[in-house]
């Protein structure tokens, strides 16, 4: 049995500040930074060992990798860690940077709804999850990260709430129909048991 472990970075400046947040390059808050030591403290206490490690090019998710890393002891694996862009958050296109309340209130709830949670429909200028699950995510998990999972090596993911979901699709631990009910919290490790490429348990590691 081997481990695949997924970690959404930690509370961002603009998640903090209700904003869109995306290509954007934002640094974690104080908050995101406890966050991202609490998930490696449970890393470390449940004994989970990593083989490889990696994470899109944008600081939140670089940072929460070496804070969670260094606090399960295992801060060498940082210094290997593969970073790519296709592992970077959803683009959210002409949204970026805007307040989502305000969002809603200039687009309706609805229309703003569909935006972030439609698979098939982009926000202006920006992608739908389809596009990051196809187009981004899955080309490179298969020809990166999935070998390394079918053959028995353990893995942490450190990446974005919508990378992440695009690898539960990948995964096939949900389907387009029932991703929008996966959520993601900030710093908290979500772990797959696996064998043979096939998942056995998946949970939430927790205190």
């Amino acid at each position: 049995m081997n481990y695949l472990v997924l970690l959404r970075h930690g509370q961002s400046e603009w998640n903090l500040e209700n904003r869109f947040t995306g290509f954007r390059d934002v640094d974690l808050t104080p908050q995101g930074e406890a966050e991202a030591r609490k998930a490696g403290e449970m890393i470390g206490k449940a004994g989970l060992k990593f083989d490889a490690l990696f994470s899109s090019t944008q600081t939140r998710a670089n940072r929460t990798a070496q804070i969670a890393t260094e606090a399960a002891g295992q801060g060498d694996l940082f210094k290997q860690m593969v970073r790519h862009d296709d592992l970077r958050e959803r683009d959210y296109g002409d949204l970026t940077g805007l307040n989502k309340d305000e969002t809603r209130q200039k687009y309706g709830d609805e229309q703003v709804h569909i935006w972030r949670r439609s698979y098939d429909v982009a926000p202006p200028g920006g992608e739908c999850l389809g596009d990051v699950v196809e187009k981004r995510v899955r080309p490179y998990y298969n020809k990166n990260i999935g070998p390394l999972v079918n053959s028995g090596k353990n893995v942490l993911i450190a990446a974005h709430g919508n990378s992440l979901r695009a690898v539960l699709i990948i995964l096939g631990a949900e389907t387009p129909e029932t991703i929008n009910d996966a959520e993601f919290p900030t710093g908290v490790p979500l772990v797959f048991e696996m064998d043979n490429g096939k998942i056995l348990k998946r949970y939430f590691l927790n205190e």
